[in-house]
């Protein structure tokens, strides 16, 4: 799990520069021909990396019941992020990579409910979740590229 948690540390840091580079207005707008944003992509990301890797697991996320309601699948932006909403997502991009490496290292990921992905790949634990999520945030990533094309 640790090279997985590596390459998603690194890609954090590329959805950071968004956070840097663009303003509160800037990453809340939906571009045209886009159904969403850089910073609901950024939250969405934070969102989808807890519950694969700790809900499937039966374990407590961090980030809020409310916000997993806010930025899941399936989800929406419903108005303007605010820049403390901002500033808890830019901090949660990071704690949790550093959650995930230390209770890896301490092996508290023993069980995991097995889930097939809408792209079709079969998760069988949290290191499987780990790796298919960089795939995921990967592909966020793109989409966030085209964004700001936009912006």
């Amino acid at each position: 799990m640790q090279q997985s948690l590596e390459i998603t540390r690194s890609t954090r840091k590329v959805l950071a520069g968004f956070l840097d580079e663009y303003s509160v207005d800037q990453l809340n707008e939906i571009p045209h021909g886009f159904s969403n944003n850089l910073i609901w992509n950024i939250a969405h990301i934070v969102v989808v990396q807890q519950m694969l890797v700790y809900k499937l697991s039966g374990l407590r996320m961090i980030v809020s019941d409310e916000m997993v309601e806010k930025y899941k699948r399936g989800t929406r932006p419903d108005g303007i992020v605010s820049p403390d909403e901002i500033a808890e997502i830019r901090s949660l991009l990071f704690s949790t990579v550093e959650k995930a490496e230390s209770d890896a290292a301490s092996g508290i990921f023993e069980n995991y409910q097995q889930f097939t992905s809408m792209s079709g790949f079969t998760i069988k634990s949290a290191a499987d979740a780990m790796a298919f999520n960089n795939f995921h945030e990967g592909t966020h990533l793109g989409i966030m590229m085209s964004i700001r094309r936009f912006l």
